[in-house]
């Protein structure tokens, strides 16, 4: 990290997306090299955090949102849960549900994480990537381990393109935070866990 600032801006999007202490915040982001998906598993992991410790509890409640794109042409049916029908009710939540409507219409993801993704689908990018970096007169010396690691890299790409929670979300202009992101901050504001459990697009004319 090579700025106060950058480090400031991770310790604040950690403190609001786990509800944890700056110290805490602080020092899990040190001890994880300012790896902030890592610093939350940390977290949780010396229950510093109030959201994530949520995240395992059963969500059977929740509303279905829906979002027709202005012309027409692109619809979304969302459904959202949650723990109780208190929650389901609340502005809050139905906010987020609409905002994720629009992330899907905007964005097309087509799994919602990356658990979702088949196994047959993750080997095929994998075998095309490698192809593609094997084209490429100066990787053809480069270890294979380097090789594996440059593919890695890229479906950690294929996942944030294709995957509703590992998407940048489309209101965040700089790209930060992600959708997953947003969900464990309305989980933190509400106190309840809150899943996405389906969702489909819909584009005019196509099948």
């Amino acid at each position: 990290m090579n700025t106060k600032v950058n480090i400031s801006e991770l310790i604040q999007k950690l403190r609001t997306i786990s509800s944890a202490g700056i110290l805490d915040c602080k020092k899990a982001l040190q001890e994880t090299n300012y790896d902030i998906e890592k610093a939350l598993i940390l977290l949780r992991e010396r229950g510093a955090t109030k959201a994530l410790s949520k995240t395992s509890r059963i969500a059977k409640n929740g509303i279905i949102s829906s979002y027709i794109h202005s012309g027409d042409k692109i619809g979304v049916l969302l459904e959202l849960n949650c723990e109780t029908d208190f929650v389901a009710r609340t502005d809050e939540f139905r906010n987020l549900a609409k905002e994720l409507c629009l992330q899907i219409a905007a964005a097309n993801p087509k799994w919602i994480k990356k658990e979702d993704v088949p196994e047959e689908v993750i080997k095929q990018e994998k075998e095309i990537y490698k192809k593609q970096l094997m084209q490429d007169e100066k990787n053809k010396n480069k270890p294979e381990n380097v090789i594996d690691k440059i593919v890695e890299g890229r479906i950690e790409k294929f996942y944030e393109e294709t995957c509703l929670l590992e998407q940048p979300y489309i209101r965040d202009p700089q790209g930060k935070q992600k959708v997953k992101d947003i969900i464990l901050q309305a989980i933190s504001k509400t106190g309840e866990n809150i899943t996405v459990k389906r969702f489909v697009r819909f584009v005019l004319g196509e099948e």
